[in-house]
């Protein structure tokens, strides 16, 4: 069960009342109970993440970061272009993954819903009256992790990440710093990414 204390940080972090922030939140935990893993304080875990970058659900990632631990700023979540809302959540040191999908018979319910018409006409997630979203958040909180997704069996993931560097260059052509990484050369210098495609 999730405290409401939890889902209220979350949906303070998303920035608004929307289904799809809580449906990542639970599909995260859900993943995270499949693979009997706790929450990642590090890099315990690596998610990769189906939404892609331009559809109407991507709020499903905010949940799955709040979730998980795998965030953006730790280099531990990547999104993939599918456009789905999937996603395989890895233990990176016992290099096990679990996959998990929406389950689509939910899914289409969602999407036929008066919040999404709305957000069709253009209406802002937080311009929509609590009256419409709140029911939906909570059908979503109630529901057996079976009823919302569908779930992979535990597979073996050969988990390759790639490793920080605290190594860095100043870019010979705009003086910014930039991590080695992100180093290509340009006219026999060490520039950065944005300055090589000049």
């Amino acid at each position: 069960m999730i405290s409401k204390d939890f889902l209220e940080m979350a949906i303070k972090f998303h920035g608004h009342k929307c289904p799809a922030m809580p449906l990542g939140l639970r599909a995260g935990l859900a993943a995270m109970k499949k693979l009997g893993v706790e929450r990642a304080s590090n890099k315990e875990l690596y998610c990769l993440c189906e939404t892609g970058f331009a559809h109407a659900t991507m709020c499903f990632v905010d949940g799955v970061q709040v979730a998980t631990g795998c965030t953006f700023g730790k280099s531990n979540i990547e999104k993939l272009d599918y456009e789905k809302n999937a996603i395989t959540l890895i233990d990176v040191k016992k290099r096990k993954a679990v996959r998990v999908v929406l389950n689509p018979e939910f899914q289409k319910k969602g999407l036929a819903s008066k919040f999404v018409q709305m957000r069709k006409e253009g209406i802002e997630p937080k311009d929509i009256d609590p009256e419409v979203v709140d029911p939906m958040i909570e059908n979503i909180m109630k529901q057996p992790d079976e009823v919302l997704f569908k779930f992979s069996e535990v597979f073996d993931y050969d988990f390759k990440g790639k490793k920080g560097t605290f190594e860095w260059y100043e870019c010979e052509n705009c003086g910014e710093v930039v991590f080695a990484h992100g180093v290509r050369i340009k006219d026999d210098k060490k520039v950065c990414i944005p300055c090589s495609r000049k």
